[in-house]
């Protein structure tokens, strides 16, 4: 069985993380504040920058506490159900699979509100009426601070996964350059789409239309690599169950 800090890898943290940032709602979100900020200042290219890159920031540090609070619920469980940590790796790579064929499926038959892949429809008007209320770089960080709680149901799948594999770490200070890491890159996107609109590569609705126009796409390669994520953790249980039992 891989387990502890065997089962950390670069690749796997990265791969979990891209998952994450291409998810079709994060990036709806971010065009929804972007929006917001450009009608209540039409003429003001700096507030659309200062506004999705404080938004950014507000996502960065939420999620930074939400993955803490994952990482520590995970050592608590382990802790606490003895005999759990050798079947956890495993379990967690059989989750991945399963968000991955969701993802696909998305792709194949897509719906949007999916479970586990998307927000809920039934929040989307809460969502909407929050934003609605930016109309500062400010209020898009405070704002965004509140609507991470409900981007959760679509992207808490690669992060649970990734938690999971970083409880496996001596402490928490082990696992912060990680968190970082998985986070910047979870932002990523969010960052490269304020700056190419702040510079007027391309604009907001644009941006907003690609993401319709190719959101299945987007649903496939988060599936795909999911399931190649999933398969070699597999992997990786099995040859560390065949290593313990000298086969």
């Amino acid at each position: 069985m891989v387990a502890g800090v065997e089962a950390l890898t670069i690749g796997k943290i990265l791969g979990l993380a891209a998952i994450d940032a291409v998810n079709p709602c994060a990036l709806a979100v971010l065009t929804l504040v972007l929006i917001s900020i450009l009608t209540a200042n039409p003429k003001s290219k700096k507030n659309v920058l200062f506004g999705g890159l404080l938004f950014s920031l507000s996502v960065l540090i939420l999620y930074f506490i939400y993955g803490a609070i994952f990482i520590n619920l995970f050592k608590v469980f382990v802790t606490g159900v003895k005999g759990v940590q050798p079947f956890l790796y495993g379990g967690l790579a059989v989750v991945a699979i399963f968000l991955g064929i969701l993802n696909i499926k998305d792709f194949v038959k897509y719906k949007a509100g999916s479970l586990c892949t998307e927000m809920p429809m039934s929040m989307r008007p809460k969502v909407k009426s929050w934003i609605d209320r930016i109309i500062s770089p400010l209020g898009a960080f405070i704002i965004g601070a509140f609507v991470t709680v409900f981007l959760l149901p679509c992207t808490i799948g690669p992060y649970i996964i990734a938690s999971g594999i970083l409880s496996s770490l001596p402490t928490f200070l082990h696992t912060i350059p990680w968190l970082l890491i998985y986070n910047l890159v979870f932002i990523l996107p969010m960052v490269a789409i304020t700056i190419i609109i702040y510079i007027g590569y391309s604009s907001v609705e644009k941006v907003s239309g690609w993401k319709e126009k190719n959101i299945k796409i987007l649903h496939l390669i988060a599936g795909i690599l999911m399931c190649l994520i999933g398969i070699y953790m597999i992997y990786e249980s099995w040859a560390g169950l065949m290593l313990a039992l000298g086969l």
